[in-house]
């Protein structure tokens, strides 16, 4: 088992990212258990009231943690129950999907009065989510402004967990290499959609960025027709709720097709894989079930509920399924599963489980789990009936085994396999012994790649080539992993928390991302890294935008005077009391006008007048957790929380007055965003991403009185707004999909999203000056809009 205190975030000298200490003096946080992918996750779901499927999430990551255990890492990811927003989904409603029955996606209409009601079921929310997209895809009604892509293109210098340095692009969660052509292969970015390459990687097209949605769990070309390839929506490892079905495409991979939604509609897929000796017949592993099917893929039947995550299928026709209840294995083309007994199984259920066929030899296989107290366990089957457990490689690391995993066996070896975990290791047989090599994470020479390893391919007719998708994009190795080269080069899939730009440059901006540290912008479709570690919430000093503001998971702020220069930043996080909540990525702001006030907000709000060289803590009138922050001007914070409360400080007789409360728009929604007006205090825009009400108000009296001004909206998570400082009647605000512009004040909106990918969009930022407007997405980069355009475009 992994030490549960040790960092998750090596650097490239394997000490954690960020500063030293992560909260100010103190030291980093202990890791919880599942990592901070599933802090990541939990808080997601939770920021939208989806309170089940959060705890559903944790059962599933850390089998067996305990109900009071789990309750305690849900607060450690976004405050004590009594600052979460309410459960929402504990509704009464139908068996869905993810309870691992047959369930039927609801009508549209009745689905969107389910999400309106606070019924945050999976199947509603995605049927909400294919509707939005298919409106978001229509024509636009008259010309107007479109967007356009920033990147990255690719962002040279990501971290690794080696000595070496990687061009990194966003996180890959499958791979398929044409058996066809080996120059051919589709990658599937987890909320990024599918990608086209038909040089080996050397460039890409986007191929899916008006479907329903763009998360992407599974890949697989028909071996015997390779024209026809299967994807499977919704993303097991995270997206998974955002699941509408099977899309093919008949032409390789160029254009794409829904095939069937149902039963996959708010499924996340893990796996696909045809049987290469019955044509038609197709295996799914999806987060609620086994599925198959035998007429290609357009209707399955449900063979074994619960979740499963990897279908082999051999040449000599037999199939394993490695699921959360362990083992099972078919003869007759999935119709019928019998359990596999396994040499000390380890206790059930499994955090993580694979499953592979040799090519070379079909009666060899191999099976690699997690168990339910993450004991790693590879066993390997020669002869094919007799099963043995074989050695792990030494410092394998499971602490993420639920988010990190692969298997594959060389395609001409029965004895080299490659497992994917947080690292990538490569064993090989000779005799009785097994030898290890890390390949992905080389201490003293040789090529590294980034960490959290998710997907694994080989190129046909050249076993010794090898496809590696995780975080920080796709990389190929030529010869079984002794070198490495990536394939980031036009795959844009950035993953963006943040944005922050400098008002007197139309061309600088600075993003942070998931896994791929924080970035900055000049213009060019290469980005800079200028940070590595979990990027979170950017900031710029409006008076002196050469300090720059940049933040680590958790209560962790650096600060550069150089405009963010790799090697410039120094750690400036406040004084944080021990025990503390804080959201993952805290909110971060400066002064929207003059002065060197910052704002930081975690279990209090923190707030310094010298561009963080010193802070005073404000503790909330109530406990709870800030989401969400603005300051109007040096003298002003305003600060929202997790439950939906308001509260105001202003610097007065030299020292700043304790929060005061503003009325609550809409109690235990979270606050996702605030804006106010500099020019006149009293207008303020807030918004919310908790589904099941209000998600935009607004006030003309300082948050006395409060209009919902949602109508019109879609009831879709609202997660920033922006208004023009030359029409406060004409404003923006980015949602789970899509970016909408009112004209009117928000008594009406319409899709501002003309040429702009189906990605969840995450941040919007204006720039005054530009007259554009810029989007941060999760997975798709980053793009921008002209918005003096026709006011009906």
């Amino acid at each position: 088992m992994q030490d549960p205190t040790a960092p998750d975030d090596r650097g490239p000298d394997g000490t954690p990212d960020g500063p030293p200490g992560g909260r100010g003096t103190r030291g980093r946080r202990p890791r919880p258990p599942g990592g901070k992918a599933l802090t990541r996750l939990v808080q997601e779901l939770e920021r939208t009231g989806r309170g089940r499927q959060a705890a559903a999430a944790v059962d599933r990551a850390v089998p067996g943690l305990g109900g009071s255990r789990r309750q305690e890492l849900i607060t450690e990811a976004v405050g004590p129950p009594e600052v979460r927003p309410p459960a929402r989904d504990r509704a009464p409603r139908p068996p869905t999907a993810e309870d691992g029955r047959e369930a039927g996606a609801p009508p549209p209409r009745e689905a969107a009065e389910r999400v309106r009601a606070g019924a945050a079921d999976a199947e509603s929310l995605a049927v909400v989510y294919r509707e939005t997209a298919e409106r978001l895809a229509a024509p636009p009604r008259a010309p107007g402004p479109v967007w356009r892509s920033l990147g990255p293109w690719t962002v040279p210098g990501g971290q690794t967990y080696g000595l070496s340095r990687v061009n990194v692009s966003g996180r890959i969660s499958a791979i398929a290499v044409d058996p066809g052509n080996g120059a051919h292969l589709l990658a599937g970015a987890a909320g990024g959609g599918i990608w086209e390459s038909t040089d080996r990687g050397a460039s890409w097209a986007p191929r899916t960025d008006d479907a329903a949605t763009l998360t992407t769990g599974a890949l697989a070309f028909d071996p015997a027709a390779p024209g026809t390839v299967l994807a499977g929506t919704g993303e097991g490892n995270a997206w998974s709720w955002l699941g509408t079905g099977v899309i093919r495409s008949t032409d390789g991979g160029t254009t794409w097709a829904p095939l069937c939604t149902d039963p996959f509609t708010g499924q996340g897929f893990y796996d696909l894989a045809f049987d290469p000796t019955r044509p038609g017949t197709v295996l799914a592993g999806t987060t609620a079930g086994l599925y198959g099917s035998a007429d290609g893929g357009a209707s399955w039947t449900l063979r074994r509920a619960g979740a499963t995550w990897s279908v082999a299928l051999s040449a000599n026709g037999e199939a394993l399924a490695a699921r959360s209840d362990g083992l099972f294995r078919s003869d007759d083309g999935g119709a019928g599963w019998l359990p596999v007994t396994l040499p000390t199984p380890g206790s059930l259920p499994y955090a993580r489980f694979a499953a592979a066929v040799a090519p070379s030899d079909p009666g060899v296989a191999y099976a690699w789990a997690a168990d339910a107290d993450h004991v790693a366990r590879l066993w390997r089957r020669s002869g094919g009936t007799a099963w043995a457990r074989i050695p792990v490689p030494p410092g394998l690391d499971t602490g993420q085994a639920w988010y990190d995993w692969f298997l594959g066996v060389a395609p001409d070896r029965a004895d080299q396999v490659y497992l994917g975990a947080i690292d990538v290791y490569r064993g090989d047989r000779t005799g009785t012994t097994w030898s290890w090599q890390d390949v992905s994470t080389r201490e003293t020479g040789g090529d590294s790649i980034h960490p959290d390893q998710h997907a694994l391919a080989f190129e046909p007719g050249a076993p010794g080539v090898v496809y590696v998708g995780n975080d920080g994009g796709l990389f190929r190795s030529p010869d079984r992993g002794v070198h490495w080269e990536d394939l980031n080069h036009g795959l844009v899939i950035g993953e963006f928390e943040y944005l922050a730009q400098d008002h007197a440059s139309d061309t600088w901006l600075l993003g942070g991302t998931q896994d791929n540290g924080t970035n900055r912008w000049t213009g060019s479709p290469s980005w800079t890294h200028v940070q590595d570690g979990d990027g979170g919430d950017c900031a710029v000093n409006r008076d002196d935008p050469r300090t720059v503001f940049h933040t680590f998971y958790d209560m962790s702020l650096e600060r550069s005077r150089t405009r963010g220069d790799f090697g410039t930043w120094t750690e400036v996080s406040p004084p944080v009391p021990a025990g503390e909540a804080a959201l993952f990525y805290p909110p971060l702001e400066t002064s929207a006008t003059a002065g060197r006030t910052v704002a930081f907000g975690g279990g209090a709000l923190y707030v310094s007048r010298n561009d963080a060289g010193s802070w005073k803590r404000l503790p909330f009138p109530a406990p709870g957790v800030g989401s969400a922050m603005y300051v109007p001007h040096a003298d002003e914070v305003l600060v929202g929380t997790t439950r939906g409360r308001l509260y105001r400080t202003r610097w007065q007789g030299g020292a700043w007055s304790p929060l005061t409360a503003l009325a609550t728009p809409r109690a235990d929604a979270w606050v996702s965003d605030i804006h106010v007006d500099p020019a006149d205090t009293d207008r303020i825009w807030v918004t919310h991403s908790t589904i099941g009400g209000g998600r935009i108000w607004h006030s003309a009296d300082g948050g006395a009185t409060w209009d919902d001004r949602s109508a019109g909206l879609p009831p879709l998570p609202l997660n920033a707004v922006e208004v023009d400082p030359l029409d406060r009647d004409r404003l923006w605000v980015a949602a789970d999909l899509g970016v909408y512009r009112s004209t009117d004040a928000g008594a009406g909106w319409e899709p501002f999203a003309d040429r702009l990918p189906n990605a969840l969009v995450g941040d919007i930022v204006l720039h005054p000056n530009a007259r554009l407007l810029r989007a941060g997405t999760r997975n798709r980069g980053v793009w921008e809009i002209p918005v003096d355009g026709p006011v009906d475009g």
